[in-house]
């Protein structure tokens, strides 16, 4: 009953504030206000402030949140021990893939194709080799740092 009067009042307050600042010929912000101002009245109307209010004092409830807060806890507790041990989600997904993916040779940059399928003249002439610019020496075929490499040599570092 005291939820209701008081939102009733905040209610009527806010339209007396709609009225003043539509007077000043402001009618969006007198508008914006007045449809913030009904809100409470709508929730009185709707039920959900007796609702709420049921809710507010009962200790089952409130045990309740008490319970969801130690679940978020939790949660977070093991996300800062997973970040410290320092593998993350994205490195094991990472390791899973490259243990399911066997179709593509450890150093091969394309799947294989099967027998044949990777020394033909097309295979060569889809993938043209680009030579060495002056002063780099080409990379092994092993190396993963080889386009590192070539930038921070390209930036004389």
């Amino acid at each position: 009953m005291l939820a209701e009067t008081i939102c009733s009042a905040v209610s009527a307050a806010g339209l007396g504030i709609a009225a003043v600042t539509a007077y000043r010929k402001r009618f969006l912000t007198a508008t914006r206000i007045a449809a913030y101002s009904l809100v409470p009245v709508g929730l009185v109307l709707t039920g959900v402030v007796e609702w709420v209010a049921g809710i507010a004092f009962k200790p089952s409830i409130w045990l309740g949140f008490g319970v969801l807060g130690l679940s978020w806890l939790l949660f977070m507790i093991s996300r800062a021990i997973e970040r410290r041990s320092g593998t993350t989600r994205a490195e094991r997904k990472a390791a899973r893939a490259a243990g399911r993916n066997d179709a593509v040779a450890p150093a091969a940059s394309a799947p294989s194709l099967g027998a044949g399928g990777g020394t033909g003249p097309a295979v060569t002439a889809a993938k043209p080799r680009s030579k060495p610019k002056k002063g780099q020496e080409a990379a092994a075929p092993g190396d993963d740092f080889s386009d590192i490499e070539a930038i921070l040599k390209k930036h004389g570092i």
